[in-house]
Parts: C-alpha cells; sequence; structure tokens
C-alpha cells in the first residue's frame, strides 16, 4: 500500500521529531560530510542557495555546511518569503552574518543584501522525503517548487535528507525534481 503526500508528511514528520539532538546532529555531521566529498570533485562549483534550520522541524543543520562552503571561498545565498508570499526572494549572506527567526521561526540573516537569483549554481533543497527518482516531499507550500522552476535548468538540485528514498512518492506536473540526494549514509544521482 503506498502513502499519499499528506500520509508520508505526517510519517516522516514524525520520525524527525523521535531523533534525539544527539543523532540530529550525529546525522547532520555525516552529511556535510558527503557534501564535502561530492563538492571536492567540483571545484567549478562556487555559487550555492543554501536553507537554514527551522528548529520546530529537526531539521538538518545546514549551518555546518555554510561555514564548510565559506571556507572553499564559495558565495552563498537565502531566501526569505517574499512580498507577494508565493516566492522567495534571494538573498546574499555577508560573513559572519546572524540570524534572526521569522514570524514562521524561519531563521533569515540580520545582514544580507537582495540579488538576482542569477548567479546561483546549486540549491541545496529542503525536503521530508524524497524517492529513488528524485521526487521530493516538502511541507507543501510550494516555495521551492516557485523558486527552482525560476532557475536555470542548469542549476544542480541537491536535496539534503536525514532518511532513505522511498520506492515512490506521488508527484504532479509542477514538481521539479532533485538531481541528487544527500543522506548520512550517501550520495544518490538521479
Amino acid at each position: 500500500m503506498s502513502l499519499d503526500k499528506h500520509q508520508l508528511r505526517t510519517f516522516y514528520k514524525s520520525l524527525r521529531a523521535a531523533l534525539t539532538d544527539g543523532e540530529l546532529e550525529k546525522k547532520s555531521l555525516q552529511i556535510t560530510d558527503h557534501v564535502k566529498a561530492f563538492l571536492s570533485k567540483r571545484e567549478e562549483l562556487k555559487h550555492f542557495h543554501l536553507f537554514f534550520p527551522i528548529p520546530r522541524h529537526r531539521e538538518i543543520n545546514t549551518y555546518l555546511i555554510k561555514e564548510y562552503l565559506e571556507s572553499r571561498g564559495s558565495t552563498v545565498y537565502t531566501s526569505r518569503v517574499g512580498e507577494d508570499t508565493l516566492s522567495l526572494e534571494t538573498l546574499l549572506l555577508k560573513p559572519d552574518t546572524t540570524f534572526l527567526l521569522d514570524k514562521w521561526g524561519i531563521p533569515v540573516p540580520e545582514d544580507f543584501e537582495p540579488v538576482s537569483s542569477d548567479s546561483i549554481q546549486v540549491v541545496f533543497v529542503p525536503l521530508l522525503a524524497f524517492d529513488q527518482n528524485g521526487n521530493r516531499i516538502g511541507f507543501g507550500k510550494g516555495y521551492y517548487d516557485v523558486f527552482l522552476d525560476s532557475l536555470d535548468h542548469s542549476v544542480l538540485k541537491i536535496g539534503l535528507s536525514f532518511f532513505s528514498a522511498e520506492l515512490s512518492i506521488p508527484s504532479e506536473v509542477h514538481d521539479i525534481p532533485l538531481d541528487y540526494c544527500i543522506t548520512p549514509e550517501n550520495i544518490i544521482t538521479f
């Protein structure tokens, strides 16, 4: 029996909630190590869009990835919800910026510059679940689908997940599949 998107969201939220703080940090470190290995073979990639963890959602600690990207001289971007609340505005991060939580509990940089997303080469994509074809399920608001659709098709879309791939998950025409997904165990290519 396959699960629908709502059931998958509920299931993976409960899996995340069950992770201890120690497990969450260990898995975040393992994912970061795989990100480093992946990028060690791709020195030409210099412009990265990164999401930051919403504490109540028990997301991957991507601050570790930010530190690594900055140490290799990369440019790091993030987003915040745009004025129309359906789009993401791209923000260029300044080194050593601090983050504040917005009204939704999303970390937003205190020091940033709004910029075009044209320079982005890689987007690290948040998700709850993904399948063996690169389809993903997020929190259901559609921000990343709209954002990814606005980017050049050559931009690499890399999911970050604490958990392994589902065999198959429901997808819709507007869903943008991943190119890769990095888990604590491995790097998956689609």
